[in-house]
């Protein structure tokens, strides 16, 4: 009886790490899928920012509230502002 309880032993250790490495390569299979998931999902983030229009200077900035402020004080007509602010932004 000694003699079969070792095969069986044998073949219960070996199935048994044969299971737990599996598992892990499964495991690091996933971690890597969804790491591949995430750095798509940063890099359309990325090409998306990179499509929209890039913000004005600070400078920039306060001359548009100077133009903003002109024309609702009436200084300027919509044809006016829209223009002066196609120039200054350069569209």
């Amino acid at each position: 009886m000694m003699m079969r309880r070792r095969p069986l032993l044998r073949a219960a250790v070996v199935g048994g790490g044969a299971y737990v490495a599996g598992k892990r390569a499964a495991q690091g299979s996933a971690e890597r899928a969804e790491q591949d998931e995430r750095i798509g999902s940063v890099e359309q983030q990325q090409a998306a920012g990179s499509q929209q229009p890039a913000a004005p200077a600070p400078g920039m900035l306060d001359q548009l509230n100077q133009l903003t402020t002109l024309h609702q004080q009436g200084a300027l007509t919509d044809d006016e502002f829209a223009a002066a602010k196609a120039k200054l932004l350069g569209s």
